[in-house]
């Protein structure tokens, strides 16, 4: 057999192997009641995102001045806000909002701690004590506050939210990739890689990193929860997304000044933010316990 026959068996095995791995992940995901909870919440969310034009009853940004403060009816079931508009309809719309955010912000800020934990802990010596200083500095504010500071100096907007909150949230991955790759890179199949003349950086993109992904989706989905509730906080403080545009956390503030008078204008806003924060705090607990080999459900006792 040839060296290229046996590349391609050994890529299709891998390739099996990959798959099997997700599905047996996905089976494990599912057999966590929490897991299955969350997982439907977050693809709920999902849909109700991307469909918002056609699930929308009304404009989210029609005003009505003659019916604001209506409570909830039939033909608006979560009422209208000081303005009249339709509140059920800007809770859908703001869904956009706060997964755009939270996926944005995660991603950057998974892709930036990826990269410090990596070199830092492939690397050591001075370069890991200047890249870890550097994370413990950050470490060292607590993140919403260095996030209002950050968006205090910019100028309060969807996009310096994404940039405030991916520069808050990196420190975290930066910490965990560094321990588990200082755990890789003394195993056989890296030593190996450094055997056959590999370079650094494809030792560490293909081979050390891709070993570290689990924990950080773990963190990346339980990550999503602390920034969409740090989006709310920043949009109730009118440091975040700007007026018209529906945000849950600006929907927030507005009904806080009319909690006596119109509650409802609070109530659903709060509602959405704390069911999506949950889905996704059980669908992170739940990969957690998925991608562990240790931990048994009892559906599989």
């Amino acid at each position: 057999m040839s060296a290229q026959e046996i590349a391609s068996v050994t890529s299709s095995a891998n390739r099996a192997a990959e798959f099997s791995f997700w599905r047996y992940t996905l089976t494990r995901l599912l057999r966590n009641p929490l897991g299955g909870v969350g997982l439907v919440i977050v693809l709920f969310a999902v849909v109700v995102a991307l469909a918002a034009p056609l699930l929308a009853p009304f404009d989210p940004y029609q005003q009505q001045l003659v019916e604001r403060f209506h409570a909830p009816s039939v033909l608006h079931w979560f009422g209208q806000d000081d303005l009249g508009r339709d509140i059920l309809s800007r809770v859908i719309y703001g869904t956009r909002v706060s997964l755009m955010v939270g996926i944005i912000t995660v991603s950057v800020s998974a892709v930036l701690g990826m990269l410090v934990g990596a070199i830092a802990g492939y690397r050591g010596g001075w370069i890991d004590e200047i890249l870890m200083r550097l994370t413990d500095i950050m470490l060292a504010f607590p993140g919403i506050l260095l996030a209002i500071a950050i968006m205090a100096i910019l100028q309060p907007s969807f996009s310096n939210v994404v940039i405030a909150l991916s520069i808050v949230g990196w420190k975290g991955y930066a910490r965990l990739v560094r321990g588990e790759v200082l755990k890789e890179k003394e195993k056989e199949y890296v030593l190996a890689a450094r055997a056959l003349g590999y370079s650094q950086t494809r030792i560490i993109a293909r081979h050390i990193l891709p070993n570290t992904f689990n924990p950080v989706l773990v963190m990346g989905a339980l990550g999503m929860a602390t920034m969409i509730i740090a989006e709310a906080g920043l949009s109730f403080l009118g440091l975040g997304t700007q007026p018209p545009t529906p945000s849950w956390g600006g929907m927030l503030s507005d009904g806080a000044n009319y909690f006596w008078e119109a509650p409802h204008m609070t109530i659903f806003p709060g509602l959405a933010i704390m069911v999506l924060v949950l889905g996704f705090s059980f669908l992170g607990d739940a990969l957690r316990d998925a991608l562990d080999p240790h931990i048994k459900f009892y559906s599989e006792t």
